[in-house]
């Protein structure tokens, strides 16, 4: 047999070589002994799925599995976003999500993905559980399968053990879910900046939900990729560059004033600003950060995995609110709203999610409050981008301060010599490295965006921190 191995987020998989439906039955099996044992098995599993070749009859064939366990399924009856599952297995109180998708993989890849009750990223310990229940078959044929997990002939139905097989519903999971997001953003407000938006669902599962939900509200926008194609001709389904080339001159041509996009399942946001120019995750993430602490004001704390900006880290750190850093994979940012309340929490790869909706990525929705950022601060994407930066007034400004012979101390340690080779290097006089050097501070304007770095040397890393905070407030003095 095949092994089958979970990563951040579920299994994947090539197709018909990893990802067949044998396999794909044996995952549902395991999933429907995990909600068996630990879950109520009558609150039902909730199950969608992507615009991936087969993805639909995937789906089909897991929900024959866990409804022949004996647990009800509502089936999804269209492509369907991930964050569009885990909202209704929330708002359903189900025992559990399966959402057929490998995200932003090749398009000879799927995969299947595993929902937790409270409606996001299931928790490493429950991955634990389900891997474990594999893992007893994992080296056995099929006859040590449950029953309710073997493979039948095609048409034929799969036999039972003790409980008697579950009713099957097909549901449309999309209007719930829009109607939901859509109470995070001012609508109207986003109408009345009369902005143009650039709409790609690169051919995924998002398809028509942002358009629709436009539409509805008479927002101006331009879509594209919008139509079913499981080839993803020319492209990853992964919103990041060289994948999004295409928006990027659907924005400068049409003269939109941002682009928004997602992924294969919808779950990450990207973004285009009005020139053109690619806005990683990193500035989505910031720009969403910064508003929701200056306009909207809510609680909580600030979550990003350790491969993601520190720009999140300065902007918590400016408004009182306490980051925590965790390891790559949404399942771990979940965990952490499941312990504390998280304002928003972010990884590299565009998923970023809010304790106050679901502990879950959601690109749509993060597509949503990009637009509402704008039309509140009246500025296009791209202007929003470069506020996140200091001025060149501001920058070049502290490099003639810091030139300045009148400059001699820096926080709470004087400046022992200054060296001015490229940029304005401090040493000072204070604690030095095992080795006897210096602590010291470069401040360096970059010569071709509005950015001044910093970068410190010193005896520990307390002492780095409190060195680097010295300097930005140097630099923010003038």
């Amino acid at each position: 047999m095949t092994q089958i191995k979970f990563g951040t987020d579920g299994w994947r998989g090539l197709i018909a070589d990893d990802f067949t439906f044998d396999n794909v039955r044996r995952v549902a099996g395991a999933i429907a002994s995990y909600v068996l044992k630990h879950e109520d098995p009558a609150h039902g599993v909730v199950i969608g799925y992507d615009t991936r070749f087969l993805s639909d009859h995937a789906a089909r064939a897991a929900a024959q599995v866990i409804a022949d366990a004996g647990i009800p399924v509502v089936l999804a009856n269209d492509y369907v976003p991930t964050p569009a599952v885990s909202y209704n297995v929330k708002k359903m109180g189900a025992a559990g999500g399966v959402m057929v998708t490998s995200s932003h993989n090749p398009w000879n890849w799927n995969g299947v993905k595993f929902k937790a009750k409270f409606g996001g990223s299931a928790t490493p310990t429950i991955m634990k559980m389900i891997e474990d229940e594999l893992e007893q078959t994992q080296d056995r044929g099929h006859e040590q399968l449950p029953s309710f997990a073997r493979p039948g002939r095609a048409g034929a139905p799969v036999p039972t053990l003790e409980r008697a097989p579950a009713k099957i519903e097909d549901v449309d999971l999309k209007p719930a879910y829009a109607e939901a997001i859509c109470q995070f953003a001012d609508l109207n407000l986003i109408r009345k900046a009369n902005f143009k938006f650039a709409i790609d669902s690169m051919y995924g599962s998002g398809r028509g939900v942002l358009p629709g939900i436009f539409d509805k509200n008479g927002i101006r926008y331009v879509a594209i990729r919008q139509e079913v194609n499981p080839l993803f001709p020319g492209i990853n389904p992964e919103p990041i560059l060289p994948h999004v080339a295409l928006l990027q001159e659907t924005v400068v041509k049409e003269e939109c004033h941002a682009g928004l996009v997602t992924d294969g399942d919808a779950d990450r946001i990207g973004a285009v600003a009005e020139d053109g120019s690619f806005v990683d995750s990193h500035k989505c993430m910031s720009v969403l950060l910064n508003w929701l602490l200056v306009r909207k004001k809510w609680p909580g704390d600030v979550v990003r995995a350790f491969n993601t900006t520190g720009m999140m880290d300065r902007i918590a750190s400016k408004y009182g609110r306490k980051l925590h850093e965790c390891s790559i994979g949404f399942k771990y940012i979940a965990d952490l709203m499941m312990e504390h309340e998280i304002l928003i929490g972010g990884e590299e790869s565009g998923g970023i999610g809010y304790g106050r909706f679901l502990p879950e990525r959601d690109g749509i929705l993060n597509a949503l409050l990009l637009a509402n950022v704008m039309a509140e601060e009246g500025k296009p994407l791209g202007q929003l981008v470069a506020d996140l930066h200091i001025s060149d007034e501001m920058k070049n400004g502290a490099i003639h301060r810091a030139a300045d012979p009148q400059t001699t101390k820096l926080g709470a340690y004087p400046i022992l010599r200054k060296e001015n080779r490229d940029g304005v290097k401090f040493y000072l006089d204070a604690p030095k490295h095992g080795n006897g050097a210096d602590a010291w501070v470069l401040f360096r304007a970059s010569g071709t965006e509005r950015m001044l770095r910093c970068y410190v040397e010193a005896a520990t890393p307390e002492l780095v921190e409190e060195i680097l905070g010295s300097g930005e407030g140097f630099v923010r003095q003038g």
